[in-house]
């Protein structure tokens, strides 16, 4: 159990580190602004729904890190 447990920390901890990397700054949509915003209105449509999927996809990973951690130090004891 708890090797299974632990192998699941391992896998989410990787996808929670993949996810947080891919999102971007916070600073991004006013430098995008300023710069000019060749894009067209579709494509920020698009930006925000992929922010959109990669923050509650961060949200749940991140419930399920801190999940697995308690599990993980309960049943290693």
């Amino acid at each position: 159990m708890h090797a299974l447990f632990l192998t699941l920390l391992v896998i989410v901890s990787i996808g929670l580190i993949v996810v947080v990397l891919l999102q971007s700054g916070k600073s991004a949509g006013l430098s995008g602004a300023i710069s000019g915003g060749a894009e067209q209105l579709f494509g920020k449509q698009k930006a925000r729904g992929l922010d959109a999927v990669l923050q509650k996809t961060t949200i749940v990973l991140s419930v399920l890190f801190f999940i697995l951690t308690i599990a993980v130090s309960y049943v290693g004891l």
